[in-house]
C-alpha cells in the first residue's frame, strides 16, 4: 500500500467555496489511482480552506505527472460553482508535487491538472500528456472563440447570446430591464458582461466595490442636478464644484495652473498622454509658422531655424482626426478641431507651446495663433488642442494601444497554450481581468446610448473611426520602448521623468523575461521548432493586427532575442504602459477645461473676439461634464483586489530558476521605486504614475 498526503486549496474570493463533492485521481508513471472521495468530518472546500485528506493506492504510482479532481452532486445541495487555488501532493518516498489550478469549475465536470514544471511540446515524451495538452488546447479553442468586434479594430472575445430564462409567470406585457436607469447617464449593457465565463470575470469583492463606487457617486450626481443641466457653466470655478472633496497635489495643481504656458507644455511629457510629441526638424508646409511669429518666444539670440537645427522645437500633430464628423446631443451641435501645435524647449528645460493653428489646412480663416494674442483666445486655442488631446489618449493611447491590444494578447494565450506551457505560466499574472474591464467597457462606453454616445464631440462612430486609424498605423517597433523615444528624437530631452521610468521599468521587465526565456529555450532551435509558441504568435498577428504586414509585426519568432523582446513587449504593454495612461486620468480630468470631451461652438476663424462667455459656451454643458466626469471617477480610483507588480501570488513555476528571477524583479522594482521617491521630492510636480507600488500586473481597470 502506498499512501499519498493530499492538499486542496480553494481560493479567498468570498464565493469561491463549494458544497459539491469533489473526488480525485491520481496518475503517474507506473499506473493511476481510483478515484477517491475527498471527505473528511466537517465542511470541506470552504473559502480559504487548504484541506488536507489522505489517498491510499495499491502500488506506488512512480513519478506524478497528472491529477484529475471530480467535481459532482452531493445529497440535496444545489449545484454551486468552486474556485481551486492548487492541489499539493507529498509522495511516499517525501517528494512534493505541485498542481496548480487557478481556475473555477462551473456545474458537474471533470478537470485534469498537470504537475507545475514548466514544459513546451518538445519536453514531453509520454503519450498521455502529449494527448492532454492537445486536449486542453483543443477545448479552449472551442470555449474562446474571436468575434469581430468593429471592423478594422482587434478581434475580441466571443461572449454566448443571452437567452433569459423561462417564467412560467412572467408578466408577458412587462419589459426586461435593460440595465438602464432612466434619468441617468450611463446604460450599462448587462447582456455584455453577466454571461463571461467565471474564469475571465472579476472576483466578487471587485465587483461589489466597482459598483459601489459607481452607484452612489452617480446618485449624488443626480441629486445635485449635474445630470440634467443642459446649460453651460456660467463661472469657472463652479466647475470645481463637481469633486468639492477630490484634492491631491496633482489635480490641485491642475486647478490653480491650467492656463499656464509651461504647465500646458509640461503634460506632454510628464500627463496622461506622454508619448505624443515628437521633434520637428522642418516646420511642415501646411503649418506655415516663421521666424517673426515666434521669435518673440525663444531665448534672446536665437531664431527658429538655429532652434529646429539644435532639436529644440516639437510638434504635436492630430492629423488622425480630420474629416470625422461630429454629432449631436443635449440639443446642440458638437464641434472637434485637427490641430497643429508647435512647442520649444527653453534654456531652463521647460517646454513651451509657441503656436497653434487648429486645422490642418492654413488660409485666412485659420490663424495660427500665439502667445502674444489676447488672454481669451490663446486660452481657447489651448483648450482646442486639450479637447483634441482628449481623443489622443482615450481612444489610442489608452482605450486601442492598451486595453484592445492587450486582449488580443490575452485571447491568444488562452486560446494557443496549454497551462504547462512556461510562456503561459509566465503570462498568465498579466491578464488578470482585461478581458472583463474591456466587456465592462464596451458595455458602458462603447454601445449604443453609453458615454461615448452621450458626452464626446465624435460620438461613437466617430472615436471607433479614430482608433481604426490608429491600428492601420500602429507598427511593432513603436511598441518596443527603447525605439520608439529614439524614433520621435524625445531620447535627450530633459524634464522627461515618463521617458526616464518608462525605460528603468523595460529594463526591470527585459531582465526578468530574460532570465525566464533562457531557463526554458536554451539555444534558437528550441524557440523556432515550437509550435504552440507559433500559432500563439500568428493567432495574435492575425486576430489583434488583423494580419497587416505592413504593422511589422511577426508571424513567427526564430530566435531566443526575438522571443525575449517579444514577451516584453507584452508585460510591458499590459502593466507599465497601462499605468502610464491610466492612473492620472482623474488628477488631471477633474478639472474640465484642461481636459474637455467636447465642444459646443466651432474653431475660432479670426482672432479678438473670444470673451470669457464666449469660451464659457464653448465648454462642454453641465450634463456633459457630470457624464464624463462621473465615469472617469469609477475608472480613475484606486483599483481593489489589486495585485502590484512584482505580485505573483499564484504559483504558476515551481522551480527553483523562475522563483529567484521572480524575487531578483521585486528587488529591481523596490530600487526603482526608491529611486521615484528620491526624484520626486525636488519636483514641484511629482510624476509617480510609473511607480512600481502603484502599477498592476495586470490591466483591470
Amino acid at each position: 500500500m502506498a499512501t499519498y498526503k493530499v492538499k486542496v486549496a480553494t481560493g479567498n474570493d468570498p464565493l469561491s467555496g463549494t458544497l459539491d463533492s469533489i473526488s480525485l485521481t491520481i496518475v503517474g508513471t507506473q499506473g493511476e489511482s481510483h478515484k477517491q472521495l475527498l471527505n473528511h468530518c466537517g465542511r470541506d472546500f470552504a473559502t480559504g480552506a487548504v484541506d488536507q485528506y489522505s489517498v491510499q493506492c495499491q502500488q506506488d504510482l512512480g513519478e506524478l505527472i497528472l491529477i484529475r479532481l471530480h467535481k459532482e452532486r452531493s445529497s440535496f445541495f444545489p449545484k454551486n460553482s468552486w474556485y481551486c487555488s492548487y492541489v499539493q501532493i507529498c509522495a511516499p518516498n517525501g517528494r512534493i508535487y505541485h498542481f496548480p489550478a487557478y481556475q473555477w469549475m462551473d456545474g458537474y465536470k471533470t478537470l485534469a491538472l498537470r504537475e507545475g514544471t514548466g514544459k513546451t511540446t518538445a519536453d514531453d515524451t509520454l503519450p498521455i500528456l502529449l494527448a492532454h495538452r492537445q486536449e486542453e488546447i483543443r477545448a479552449k479553442q472551442d470555449f474562446y472563440r474571436w468575434r469581430v468586434f468593429v471592423p478594422g479594430l482587434p478581434n475580441y472575445v466571443h461572449i454566448p447570446s443571452y437567452r433569459p430564462p423561462v417564467c412560467r409567470h412572467r408578466n408577458p406585457n412587462r419589459r426586461e430591464w435593460n440595465g438602464y436607469i432612466p434619468g441617468f447617464p450611463i446604460l450599462i449593457n448587462i447582456k455584455a458582461t453577466r454571461f463571461l465565463d467565471l474564469n475571465l470575470r472579476y472576483s466578487f469583492i471587485k465587483t461589489a466595490f466597482f459598483f459601489l463606487r459607481l452607484g452612489p457617486k452617480a446618485l449624488s450626481f443626480k441629486v445635485r442636478g449635474l445630470l440634467d443641466c443642459e446649460r453651460p457653466w456660467k463661472r469657472l470655478k463652479d466647475i470645481k464644484k463637481i469633486f468639492p472633496t477630490y484634492k491631491t497635489v496633482i489635480s490641485e495643481y491642475v486647478y490653480n495652473h491650467w492656463t499656464e504656458d509651461s504647465f500646458f507644455g509640461y503634460q506632454y511629457l510628464n500627463g496622461v498622454n506622454p508619448g505624443l510629441i515628437c521633434r520637428c526638424k522642418q516646420i511642415p508646409d501646411k503649418f506655415p509658422v516663421t521666424d517673426d511669429m515666434v521669435a518673440p518666444f525663444l531665448a534672446e539670440g536665437t531664431c527658429l531655424q538655429a532652434e529646429l537645427e539644435k532639436g529644440n522645437i516639437y510638434l504635436a500633430d492630430y492629423r488622425i482626426l480630420e474629416g470625422i464628423p461630429t454629432i449631436e446631443f443635449n440639443g446642440r451641435k458638437q464641434h472637434c478641431c485637427v490641430p497643429l501645435c508647435l512647442l520649444y524647449s527653453d534654456p531652463e528645460g521647460k517646454m513651451m507651446p509657441i503656436a497653434i493653428q487648429l486645422s490642418q489646412t492654413p488660409g485666412p480663416d485659420c490663424p495660427i495663433f500665439l502667445p502674444s494674442d489676447s488672454e481669451w483666445d490663446w486660452l481657447l486655442a489651448k483648450t482646442w488642442v486639450r479637447h483634441a488631446e482628449f481623443y489622443s489618449h482615450e481612444a489610442i493611447s489608452h482605450l486601442l494601444e492598451t486595453h484592445l491590444i492587450a486582449e488580443a494578447f490575452c485571447l491568444a494565450m488562452l486560446r494557443q497554450l496549454p497551462m504547462c506551457h512556461p510562456l503561459y505560466k509566465l503570462l498568465i499574472p498579466h491578464t488578470r481581468y482585461t478581458i472583463q474591464i474591456n466587456s465592462i467597457g464596451r458595455a458602458l462606453l462603447l454601445n449604443e446610448g453609453g458615454l461615448i454616445a452621450r458626452g464626446t464631440s465624435l460620438g461613437l462612430e466617430g472615436i471607433a473611426e479614430v482608433m481604426v486609424r490608429a491600428l492601420s498605423e500602429i507598427t511593432y517597433d513603436s511598441l518596443y520602448v527603447p525605439n520608439d523615444f529614439v524614433e520621435r528624437g524625445v531620447q535627450d530631452l530633459p524634464q522627461y521623468y515618463y521617458r526616464d521610468d518608462s525605460l528603468a521599468m523595460w529594463d526591470a521587465l527585459e531582465r526578468y523575461v530574460t532570465e525566464i526565456i533562457t531557463y526554458y529555450y536554451p539555444n534558437d532551435a528550441a524557440v523556432e521548432g515550437d509550435p504552440e509558441l507559433q500559432c500563439w504568435v500568428q493567432d495574435i498577428f492575425k486576430e489583434g493586427l488583423l494580419g497587416r504586414e505592413s504593422s511589422g509585426f511577426p508571424t513567427c519568432l526564430r530566435t531566443v532575442p526575438e522571443l525575449i523582446r517579444y514577451v516584453t513587449i507584452i508585460i510591458y504593454t499590459c502593466s507599465a504602459k497601462h499605468a502610464a495612461v491610466n492612473t492620472g486620468q482623474l488628477e488631471f480630468t477633474s478639472w474640465m477645461p484642461n481636459f474637455p470631451p467636447s465642444m459646443r461652438n466651432p474653431p475660432m476663424q479670426v482672432k479678438g473676439l473670444t470673451t470669457e462667455k464666449t469660451y464659457l459656451d464653448t465648454l462642454p454643458d453641465v450634463k456633459t461634464t457630470g457624464i464624463i466626469l462621473l465615469v472617469l471617477w469609477t475608472l480613475g480610483r484606486e483599483p481593489d483586489d489589486k495585485r502590484p507588480l512584482g505580485h505573483f501570488p499564484d504559483i504558476h513555476f515551481v522551480e527553483e530558476v523562475p522563483r529567484r528571477s521572480i524575487e531578483a524583479l521585486r528587488q529591481r522594482l523596490a530600487q526603482i521605486s526608491h529611486n521615484i521617491h528620491q526624484r520626486n521630492k525636488c519636483l514641484p510636480i511629482p510624476y509617480y504614475y510609473l511607480d512600481p507600488v502603484l502599477i498592476e500586473n495586470s490591466i483591470s481597470i
